[in-house]
């Protein structure tokens, strides 16, 4: 079979949540199966470190998709043009967005639909593009892929599907995330802190991740506590960042905060086994990876009740309303004060993460593949 995959989003040093996964689990669906042959679809210049196997054959095909016009040029006369060319079996989409304008069989891993509850938290033209395309995407799709049973359950309602059209594939862990020695988190608050503990957040700064509430809450925190702990905040800007912005120039305690920015696979190593939890308390999650990274690094959790984000935490972490201040700044508190709290729910999360694996989440993939391929 030739399986072409849209593989736009497998660009060197700028990995997020998404291209993440199309890497893992590409890499293992392609050398797992080496009697199947994979058209990777770039739209600019390629690492030939994502050439994974002989059985992948990388194609350009431009214009880079940097904005909405580009997303629908490129999927709908783009990519019908290489699957005819190429005499694809399958479309495999790991982002979701799938072409209108093509009878190839597709497959279209969907993650989350937030943009369908939070549209003004992104760019006016990329919400209308999302909720009027996603919904035809998840109809035409042979199958969906998706990564909680939230989501597939929120799939299902909102758009209509049938429930038994849609495979759950659980994101895995980055095999990187380790706790550290008693020395290398000295050695890591000296460089990123001072010295100081730190409460840590991780991800991409946009109005879904709740960042504004998290800062007010580590000001309400600081205000009891007032000692040296800090904030170190990990994630490059996305959309509509005003009110992060605005939010930290009003802080009593901003000079506790670090932003850093994005950071290398190492450094993200080193800060997570650094921190004293990872506080994560967004509004709206299709998985939440760094939940499981801080798990595997050893470091407790503070979480959103809401979403998918139970479903991945399980009762391994410490649960707030991410509406709620006080809860997040309670919880913050509460794992700051409390030593044995705070080493039960690490040993809770060396549990919880094992149910999480990317060769789990190739393997399910896989299946998923197959089932479209019928």
């Amino acid at each position: 079979m030739i399986i072409a995959v849209n593989t736009r989003l497998l660009i060197k040093g700028k990995l997020e949540g998404i291209g993440w996964f199309t890497y893992e689990t590409l890499k293992r669906m392609t050398l797992n199966h080496p009697e199947h042959e994979f058209i990777f679809l770039f739209d600019r210049p390629y690492s030939p470190d994502y050439v994974f196997s002989e059985n992948v054959k990388p194609v350009v095909v431009g214009p880079p998709t940097r904005h909405p016009v580009l997303w629908y040029l490129w999927f709908e006369y783009q990519i019908p043009r290489i699957l005819k060319k190429y005499k694809a079996n399958l479309f495999l989409s790991p982002d979701g967005y799938l072409s209108l304008r093509t009878k190839v069989p597709q497959l279209g891993v969907i993650h989350d639909i937030n943009f369908v509850h939070r549209p003004d938290d992104l760019p006016w033209l990329k919400a209308k593009y999302y909720n009027h395309f996603f919904p035809k995407f998840a109809r035409i799709a042979r199958r969906i892929a998706t990564v909680s049973f939230y989501s597939k359950e929120d799939i299902t309602r909102s758009y209509k599907v049938d429930y038994d059209k849609i495979d759950v594939v659980y994101d895995g862990i980055n095999q990187i995330f380790e706790p550290i020695s008693e020395k290398e988190k000295v050695d890591v608050k000296k460089r990123y802190t001072g010295g100081a503990d730190y409460f840590l957040f991780v991800g991409a700064l946009h109005p879904r991740k709740n960042v504004s509430g998290l800062l007010k809450a580590f000001d309400a925190f600081k205000s009891v506590k007032g000692d040296a702990t800090k904030m170190v905040v990990v994630g490059g800007e996305m959309h509509k960042t005003g009110d992060i912005h605005e939010t930290y120039e009003n802080m009593r305690y901003r000079n506790d905060v670090v932003f850093t920015g994005r950071v290398s696979s190492k450094e993200l190593h080193d800060i997570f086994g650094g921190a004293l939890a990872l506080t994560f308390v967004p509004f709206f999650e299709g998985f939440g990876i760094p939940i499981v990274e801080a798990m595997s690094a050893g470091i407790p959790v503070i979480c959103s009740n809401t979403t998918s984000i139970p479903e991945v935490g399980g009762g391994a972490v410490m649960y707030a309303d991410p509406l709620k201040i006080d809860q997040i700044a309670d919880a913050m508190l509460r794992i700051h004060e409390d030593a044995d709290l705070r080493q039960s729910l690490v040993e809770k999360g060396f549990i919880q993460k094992n149910k999480f694996s990317w060769d789990e989440t190739a393997r399910l993939l896989w299946m998923s593949v197959e089932k479209a391929l019928q």
